[in-house]
């Protein structure tokens, strides 16, 4: 407080780099965090950096074999490896991600520092003609280039028909109104985050379709403050004028942004995806919330065709660590066949 009575927030000279994807949705992601630690003092930038998954919404880009390192090209790692890049060069301090699109073991350099309170993880239903996935006529056609949407659709719809659609969600969108898709299937994060549900009439039950992992979150990934501090010179730009290690103090004021309910629920939902193959393409859902003093997580693994399915929904009280209960899942869900499902996707891929 001054002289005046006027209450003075400390601003740290020590400006924050986010690293964001240049999608409508990315950069709404980026914002909001670079709002919240304004609000908490900071200096807040935001570089926009192009992924090879984002070229690859081109129709005409030929996506490369590897990435120019030579690394293996996964449906993963395409959202995500040049903003990497970026990060342990040190030009940027802060990647935001959607969870759903990060592996679920990182790379030692970098850890998530912080998890924030976690958007709707229920996937969202889009048609203005029928109201519900139940009022579609035979063999509509969804828009969806999802394995664990498509399947889980036909567990409920054996008649269904799916067309590709790529591209974000204004895109996808934009094709629905032209008339490629009867309904669209979209996360109902994205859709609320950009104010874009004037044609969502049914939100699916998570037991109906099971969320991906870390769906409707958010990851901030920082450097791991560690593992520099023995190779950084001082003066190094990786430091602070002060001589406090740099990556410390990133991941200090990236951490009060976290949220621990739906760090543990996120935690708990990967762990799940990792013991049983640990691909995005994979269709398999996961989602925990508290209920009652209890977590509850729900998993569910479908058939490429929705004729078989692996479902679990599994109690556990708070004070469970979160690998013990994702991996008590992941047994359950092996038990029911849930190996033999993800398999029978694998072959048909190939």
């Amino acid at each position: 407080m001054d002289t005046n009575g006027r209450i003075l927030i400390a601003v740290s000279t020590n400006t924050i780099r986010i690293g964001s994807r240049g999608s409508q949705l990315a950069l709404w992601q980026a914002n909001h965090v670079a709002a919240h630690l304004r609000n908490n003092g900071h200096a807040v930038e935001i570089e926009v950096i192009r992924t090879v998954g984002d070229r690859m919404q081109d129709p005409a880009f030929v996506a490369p074999a590897t990435f120019p390192d030579g690394t293996a090209l996964d449906a993963k790692g395409i959202f995500i490896k040049e903003i990497e890049d970026a990060l342990a060069a040190g030009r940027i301090d802060l990647a935001v991600h959607s969870l759903k699109d990060l592996p679920t073991t990182l790379d030692s350099r970098f850890t998530l520092a912080a998890i924030p309170p976690r958007a709707d993880a229920r996937d969202a239903f889009i048609c203005e003609a029928h109201w519900g996935l139940h009022m579609l006529p035979t063999g509509s056609r969804i828009g969806t280039t999802s394995p664990r949407r498509q399947a889980m659709l036909l567990a409920l719809r054996p008649d269904l028909e799916f067309v590709e659609m790529r591209g974000n969600i204004d895109t996808r969108l934009r094709k629905w109104s032209e008339g490629q898709a009867d309904a669209l299937v979209l996360a109902s994060a994205g859709l609320d985050r950009l104010g874009r549900t004037e044609s969502v009439h049914q939100r699916f039950s998570v037991d109906e379709l099971t969320p991906a992992p870390g769906q409707g979150a958010l990851a901030l990934e920082t450097r791991t403050p560690q593992a520099f501090l023995s190779v950084i010179p001082e003066g190094n730009p990786l430091l602070d004028g002060s001589g406090t290690d740099r990556d410390t103090f990133i991941y200090n004021a990236i951490h009060t942004l976290n949220c621990a309910e739906a760090e543990f629920s996120t935690q708990a939902e990967r762990f799940v995806l990792a013991a049983l193959g640990g691909g995005c393409q994979l269709p398999l859902g996961a989602f925990c919330h508290a209920v009652d003093n209890h977590w509850h997580l729900h998993a569910m693994v479908v058939a490429p065709d929705g004729e078989s399915i692996a479902h679990v929904v599994h109690r556990a009280p708070i004070g469970t660590p979160a690998c013990e209960l994702g991996q008590a899942v992941a047994a359950e869900l092996i038990a029911r066949g849930a190996l033999d499902l993800l398999r029978s996707e694998i072959a048909e891929v190939i």
